[in-house]
């Protein structure tokens, strides 16, 4: 089968300058609250990170000190070679 060729269009001048973007067309005022809006989001969005982080690190300590007060856990864990604590 032959592929058929597609013919070259030529660009229009229009298109090989620079375009308008979005942020050319909106209000300088507009842009620089939407780029506030979006800092505050990010920001909001760490500050939850870092509080599940602190609350996963207290659980976790939490749990050690529950297991370092259980004598069963303690028991089980510990090394059975009593010579190195003569």
């Amino acid at each position: 089968m032959v592929k058929k060729k597609k013919p070259v269009v030529p660009q229009p001048a229009a298109s090989q300058e620079k375009q308008a973007t979005l942020k050319d067309l909106l209000n300088p005022d507009i842009v620089s609250k939407l780029k506030a809006q979006g800092d505050a989001w990010k920001a909001e969005e760490e500050a939850k990170r870092e509080e599940v982080k602190k609350r996963a690190q207290e659980a976790q300590k939490a749990e050690k000190k529950r297991l370092e007060n259980d004598f069963e856990y303690l028991l089980n864990n510990s090394s059975a070679d009593w010579r190195k604590h003569k």
